[in-house]
């Protein structure tokens, strides 16, 4: 595995390179979050690197990556649920403002967030939440993935 996944997601995810990746799916990869502040924080990528927006994308594929977003994000959801029961809803978003490729955030939300930011955009959080190692994907996050993983699984299954 190359050390610079990270540079390349996409490529790295079609290389079998992506460690965050937990299944492919139609039209992209979903990976989980290289933050799991929210456990269960994951990530739809498309499975083309050079489309940066969903316009970008025929008709017919938009329409996969959209289902692939649903499904990622309902996987999410049955999982959180039956970890923890202060699980609220899923968050699903497409934004692109940082990142020059078509991806879609998927956050799920929890009745133990602060009060002042449970009902925020997640992006309001302060800024360490994303920097701190202790919210870094880790190990003890491998339960999680494999339940989102098992979910996406009987989602997808014939």
């Amino acid at each position: 595995m190359t050390s610079d996944w990270r540079t390349d997601r996409i490529t790295s995810a079609l290389r079998g390179e992506n460690p965050t990746v937990m299944r492919r799916l139609r039209a992209g990869f979903a990976a989980i979050g290289d933050v799991q502040f929210l456990p269960g924080y994951s990530v739809l990528l498309a499975d083309d690197p050079r489309v940066e927006r969903l316009s970008d994308l025929p008709r017919t594929r938009r329409l996969e990556f959209l289902s692939d977003m649903d499904a990622l994000g309902e996987a999410v959801e049955r999982a959180c649920r039956r970890l923890d029961p202060d699980f609220r809803r899923v968050n699903l978003e497409i934004l692109g403002n940082t990142d020059g490729f078509l991806h879609a955030h998927v956050w799920p939300r929890f009745e133990w967030e602060p009060a002042d930011l449970m009902r925020l955009p997640v992006w309001l959080y302060p800024r360490e939440n994303w920097q701190d190692g202790q919210h870094a994907l880790a190990s003890r996050h491998d339960t999680l993935r494999a339940e989102i993983t098992g979910e996406l699984d009987r989602l997808h299954s014939p």
